[in-house]
């Protein structure tokens, strides 16, 4: 998948999840940008809303703390500029259609939140944008996500959406917060990435880094981590679950070095091998010290390091031949050494 520079087969992209940490402070939220970037993140990503579009009135307490979490439209625009301005990706969660239309000019990609993958209008919308769209699949089994996946491959399909500009991916989660250990089930990761064919990532509701760093070794492209200015900023739950910034940049540093560590799904000699391989290796020499004119038998050879000789495997090249000189013990024996 590639947004912007990055080409997640190439780096795992590592975005810093604000979401409504900012509590609707703009001047929060801009520094929770600044902060992202100085982290070392690649992207920021928002969570963007009209509240009366999003949550019912009747949940009286829960429509009031989102309506005093909402950005105007030109505040997100803003922060969208910042975030590029400071060489990071901006991405957002729209949770509405009327947010959703406004973010196509805005967001380097669209990401779709866990609680709306069945939310076919929206995954329709997004996917016409062209933009490259990322979809958690919390609350969901395989067979919702290969959905969810159908429905976007028909908008491409519609809005007659370049095959170039048709970016996928695919984030595992588990919607619980904080998500149980027991639960996460990173082996999931490979499993979306076979039977998906797309990129895949991780989306993490836990306490710490561990898991975010283990879903790399596991495969993950993509990871996305909340992001606060302070675990303890207020009672709002998605703080305690979500990274500060010295944790943030352990993140960082640790997602590289794991990328690093499980680099590209290959099996071949490495170059820092190859300087050592022929020490390494054995060759087939003399099991005693053998005449001029012996037939050679199996157990008149043995295998002995360096590999300057005819390899383990060869030996059908000697066996039943005669020696046209004698060899003494050790040496390697050679077809040029045979009758």
């Amino acid at each position: 998948m590639r947004l912007g520079p990055i080409d997640t087969r190439e780096r795992v992209l590592l975005v810093a999840e604000i979401g409504n940490n900012h509590e609707g402070d703009v001047a929060l939220a801009e520094k929770l940008v600044r902060e992202a970037a100085a982290c070392g993140a690649d992207a920021v990503k928002f969570q963007v809303f009209r509240t009366r579009h999003f949550v019912s009135t009747g949940d009286a307490v829960r429509f009031a703390r989102l309506l005093s979490f909402e950005l105007p439209f030109d505040t997100i625009a803003d922060l969208g500029r910042l975030a590029k301005s400071l060489g990071l990706l901006f991405i957002a969660t729209p949770l509405d259609l009327r947010s959703a239309r406004f973010l196509v000019d805005q967001v380097d990609a669209f990401k779709v939140a866990s609680a709306d993958n069945d939310f076919y209008p929206l995954l329709g919308l997004v996917a016409a944008s062209g933009k490259p769209v990322i979809v958690s699949s919390g609350l969901s089994d395989l067979e919702q996500m290969a959905r969810s996946k159908r429905v976007i491959e028909e908008a491409w399909e519609l809005a007659s959406i370049p095959a170039t500009a048709r970016q996928l991916a695919i984030l595992h989660c588990v919607s619980s917060y904080p998500a149980p250990a027991e639960e996460l089930h990173l082996a999931s990761i490979d499993l979306l990435g076979r039977e998906l064919g797309c990129t895949v990532g991780y989306s993490d509701h836990t306490l710490n880094i561990d898991a975010c760093v283990a879903a790399v070794a596991a495969g993950a492209r993509i990871i996305e981590k909340h992001f606060t200015i302070d675990k303890h900023y207020s009672d709002f739950r998605d703080h305690q679950l979500s990274a500060d910034p010295s944790e943030l940049k352990e993140l960082v540093a640790a997602v590289r070095r794991m990328a690093v560590l499980r680099g590209r799904s290959e099996k071949s000699m490495q170059p820092s091998e190859a300087e050592h391989a022929q020490a390494l290796r054995r060759s087939i020499v003399a099991a005693a010290d053998l005449p001029s004119g012996h037939r050679l038998c199996a157990s008149d050879l043995t295998w002995i390091r360096p590999g300057t000789g005819l390899r383990p495997g060869e030996e059908s090249l000697l066996l039943n031949r005669r020696l046209m000189h004698d060899v003494q013990f050790g040496e390697p024996i050679l077809p040029a050494d045979m009758d």
